[in-house]
């Protein structure tokens, strides 16, 4: 139904009008008594060896959504009826920020993508931390922070580090973002000499605290392999408990969608199914020189069971979806959980 009644109409709106709609439907429905329930009961499948324990915390199935759909941390109580074991909220940064000019969201219907330039848009840590505060929902919390658009990139370490104490015992592990192609000059973070300036600040700070709270490294699809290495090696050196693969990407390479669309188009992060092989491939690199002793979110183009087990057969713990919630609609996680079951 959702594919053949539902997208059709919903994708008659421009993608973040359609992204607003359905927060507000979902705020004012779960409003209601019993919708919560009703939802949960039609979305959510539980089995024990979905169950897994990745970086010292306990998931009651592998499947959570990417970072972006839940920015400013007002949504996971109504996302975790769906079924989710985790959400990965933000992009958050110190200060709000209006992100991109509009528009800056993008379908690719025939390649099942997006293309994104949103910049980093949120209400600033501050308004996220007073939703967190107020959490009573179980489900996993991921906090992905980045730097605020002005910041310069030799002052960002300040940002990370001003989002990480903010968050640090709301959340139960944090994604470090220096990867997003949509912020002016951030994937100059990536280089090693920024990259441990903002892992030293922020591993330097949990080792003051009672709580341990696990730091991911968000990698982009689009780094060479020599760069690859080199932030993989940063990880490690800095003791961090994983990685979450991939971005999205810069890339336009084999596309259905014609060329003067792509064009008009302009900048912006692809995601969906055209970053699915890529950021595989990537999984299956961190895994290899890791040893597999780092867990990694494997994230890009999962729309399918056997898109979600090419990514744990490629050494993925975990995965994230986000392009694939939106074309296949609130029953993906169900379907992919009970295909992950039956393995």
């Amino acid at each position: 139904m959702y594919k053949h009644v539902i997208r059709p109409l919903l994708f008659l709106l421009n993608p973040e009008a359609i992204h607003k709609l359905v927060v507000s439907t979902l705020k004012v429905a779960f409003a209601l008594p019993g919708v919560k329930r009703l939802v949960c009961l039609a979305f959510r499948h539980n089995a024990s060896n979905l169950k897994r324990t990745v970086f010292g915390i306990e998931f009651k199935n592998p499947i959570g959504l990417a970072a972006g759909f839940d920015k400013n941390a007002d949504l996971y109580s109504h996302l975790d009826a769906f079924g989710f074991s985790f959400i990965e909220v933000g992009t958050i940064t110190p200060k709000g920020q209006p992100g991109n000019p509009k528009p800056r969201s993008f379908r690719l219907v025939k390649d099942k993508a997006l293309i994104n330039r949103m910049g980093f848009n949120n209400k600033g840590v501050g308004n996220a931390l007073n939703n967190l505060k107020q959490r009573k929902s179980k489900v996993i919390i991921g906090g992905n922070i980045g730097k605020n658009s002005l910041t310069p990139n030799d002052t960002a370490h300040e940002d990370y580090l001003e989002c990480f104490k903010s968050l640090y015992n709301y959340v139960d592990y944090f994604v470090v973002n220096v990867s997003c192609p949509n912020i002016k000059d951030l994937k100059a973070l990536q280089d090693t000499d920024n990259l441990i300036k903002i892992l030293s600040e922020l591993t330097n700070y949990r080792s003051t605290q009672n709580r341990y709270v696990p730091i991911l490294l968000k990698v982009s699809p689009d780094l060479t392999e020599e760069m690859l290495n080199a932030n993989i090696e940063t990880a490690i050196s800095h003791k961090l408990d994983g990685f979450v693969a991939t971005n999205t990407t810069t890339s336009r390479d084999n596309l259905l969608t014609p060329k003067e669309t792509i064009d008009s188009i302009g900048n912006g992060g692809l995601s969906g199914a055209p970053l699915k092989d890529k950021s595989t491939e990537i999984i299956r690199h961190i895994y290899t020189k890791t040893s597999g002793s780092m867990p990694i979110i494997g994230v890009g183009g999962i729309y399918t069971v056997e898109d979600a087990m090419e990514k744990l057969n490629a050494g993925a713990s975990l995965i994230q979806v986000y392009t694939g919630f939106i074309y296949e609609g609130p029953g993906i996680v169900k379907k992919i959980a009970k295909g992950i079951a039956k393995q």
